[in-house]
């Protein structure tokens, strides 16, 4: 059984679906694309994709991943091909390789987020940011199934900085030219409660009294191992690459590293 793991992306108006709706998305391309996919077993088998840490609902995403088993070989390039034309554009499948380690969802431990505020001036971002960092704890709230629970969005936090306009991910198109606009660049831990982009943007809100006057464009620019001695959040299919034979056909792809 041949276990390939893929890349995608969540772009433009497609950062609204949520993940059941690319679940879906992404099984009807499967069919499509005739990938001689594995199933479990049981009364109600089912494609076995593994899924792993998706983005939630509303945010943009250069770097999510999952992992599908099949039952025959396929060329890892030619198989991206196949199920990225059978996506619709902004569901984008940009790299695929073959697994040949273990452990896909362990080097998952801390994601890359730009968080673009329109309406937001940079000297007022800087503020709340200076603000945010020098505090020891920044207790949020957030509704879960069973009611308001309160916990520390700043222990979670490796690092939170203002970003020029010149070096973000979004481009001059997405921003409205007659309003301000602060770009920042958020370096998160996965914990256990998991501290969301949005958490920390209501910690902006307490420690600063930092109101963006639109919802905040947030994209996950990178996800991966933190890199303690780097500052970096490095590829998690670097060391599938790393074990392919050297006589593999697949195209070997630079790895994306993403500075913290």
């Amino acid at each position: 059984m041949q276990r390939i793991r893929l890349r995608y992306t969540k772009r433009g108006r497609l950062r609204f679906t949520s993940h059941r709706d690319f679940q879906r998305a992404f099984e009807r391309a499967l069919r499509r694309a005739e990938v001689p996919m594995a199933y479990s077993a049981g009364f109600t088998p089912h494609p076995k994709v593994s899924y792993a840490n998706a983005a939630p609902t509303g945010t943009g995403s250069e770097a999510e991943y999952l992992e599908i088993a099949l039952t025959a070989p396929r060329d890892p390039e030619q198989l991206r091909n196949l199920l990225d034309e059978s996506l619709p554009a902004g569901l984008d499948i940009v790299e695929a390789v073959e697994a040949r380690t273990s452990g896909l969802a362990d080097r998952l431990t801390a994601s890359v987020w730009e968080l673009r505020l329109d309406g937001v001036s940079q000297e007022e971002a800087r503020r709340a940011v200076d603000a945010f960092n020098a505090a020891e704890t920044v207790e949020v709230q957030r509704l879960a199934k069973n009611g308001v629970r309160t916990f520390d969005a700043r222990s979670a936090v490796v690092s939170l900085e203002c970003r020029d306009l010149s070096e973000t991910h979004s481009s001059q198109a997405d921003r409205p030219t007659d309003q301000p606009c602060a770009i920042l660049r958020l370096v998160v831990r996965h914990v256990t409660p998991a501290v969301r982009p949005d958490d920390v943007l209501s910690g902006l809100r307490a420690v600063a009294d930092l109101a963006p006057p639109v919802p905040a464009a947030v994209t996950r620019l990178a996800q991966g191992l933190f890199d303690e001695e780097t500052g970096t959040v490095t590829d998690p299919l670097a060391p599938d690459r790393e074990a392919a034979p050297a006589h593999s056909t697949a195209e070997p792809t630079a790895a994306a590293t993403a500075s913290a």
